[in-house]
């Protein structure tokens, strides 16, 4: 019997269909398409604006996608863990509303809040569950709704995010295919360059608090995009390296889609070519814990069993890391 890895096995996006173009954004603040394109390859972004809708339903779609794609019942679900730090409410857990609302009703679930690292978090959380063989069906969902925390009077930060969720079906598979492993490091004193200033206990919301505008995601861009590449390349070159493989053996990196300069600058580093580099963020900017997932999705129909695919990602707090995973269909 060969060792059990827990595989990706299905993936499915959602996003809103409301598109904020550049152009839009021109009419809103002091800005224009070719300096946006220019500095961050974003040209439009999907916004969620059906009235009633929050994170839990973006995620809800993307699951209903993938339960339909793969054949699974909501019932066979064991477990769903959502990666997000634009949940619903502070509690319950969003993972918990989603499972309500796709009648996955023999599975329990939890958030993990890892910022844009948050779909790496939760992939290798999920893994274990399936590979000590404790459950045998695990979605691990990205998603943000960040039109909900972004000041958009503030141009170094709407230009950027976007709202959209996907979600991946993990199973054990005994073929060599699945997740092989993955790097995984924080360092919490970034949370100086990286935060939402209030609405958590250290500074609960009052007046004072909106009126002081500190309910919105705010960073120091330029400093912030140095640590990114710093770790996103670092965690990369463990992978390769202690699973003795070269950039040669890697047929995909699927980097957070943050800023296209970061991309390009992880794949420098790394030297390697742009054309297996993953990149959508010209359609979705970055929709946070849902870009590793949405960029899965968008590229399936290109991927080979077998292919060594690597994922890297860097987020607020500081989070950052890498997963080597052999895909599995």
């Amino acid at each position: 019997m060969g060792k059990i890895h827990a595989a990706i096995t299905g993936v499915h996006g959602w996003v809103p269909e409301t598109k904020l173009t550049n152009f839009d954004l021109e009419k809103m603040v002091d800005t224009n398409d070719e300096w946006i394109v220019s500095r961050t390859g974003i040209r439009e972004r999907r916004i969620l604006r059906t009235p009633g809708w929050a994170t839990s339903d973006m995620c809800a779609e993307a699951v209903k996608g993938l339960l339909e794609k793969t054949g699974v019942k909501p019932g066979e679900i064991d477990m769903i863990i959502v990666a997000t730090v634009t949940g619903d409410m502070v509690f319950p857990d969003t993972a918990n509303t989603v499972c309500d609302k796709v009648g996955a009703k023999n599975a329990f679930g939890y958030d993990i809040r890892a910022a844009c690292s948050g779909f790496l978090f939760a992939l290798s959380t999920g893994a274990q569950f399936v590979q000590n063989e404790t459950y045998s069906k695990v979605i691990v969902v990205g998603a943000d709704m960040m039109s909900s925390i972004i000041d958009y009077t503030d141009r170094n930060t709407c230009i950027i995010f976007g709202d959209g969720a996907a979600a991946v079906l993990l199973e054990a598979r005994k073929d060599g295919t699945g997740i092989q492993d993955f790097v995984l490091r924080g360092d919490g004193s970034g949370r100086e360059m990286l935060h939402m200033k209030a609405g958590g206990s250290l500074r609960p919301a009052s007046a004072a608090t909106v009126a002081a505008r500190e309910h919105y995601a705010w960073q120091d861009g330029k400093r912030v995009f140095v640590y990114a590449v710093k770790g996103m390349t670092s965690t990369c070159e463990e992978l390769i390296r202690r699973n003795k493989m070269t950039t040669d053996d890697v047929q995909w990196i699927v980097p957070h889609q943050a800023n296209m300069r970061i991309i390009t600058s992880v794949a420098e580093h790394l030297h390697f070519p742009m054309e297996r580099v993953m990149v959508n963020i010209e359609k979705y900017g970055n929709t946070t814990a849902g870009t590793l997932p949405l960029c899965l999705w968008e590229y399936e129909s290109r991927l080979k069993k077998g292919d060594n695919i690597i994922l890297t990602a860097f987020g607020g707090g500081f989070t950052w890391g890498a997963l080597y995973l052999k895909w599995s269909y």
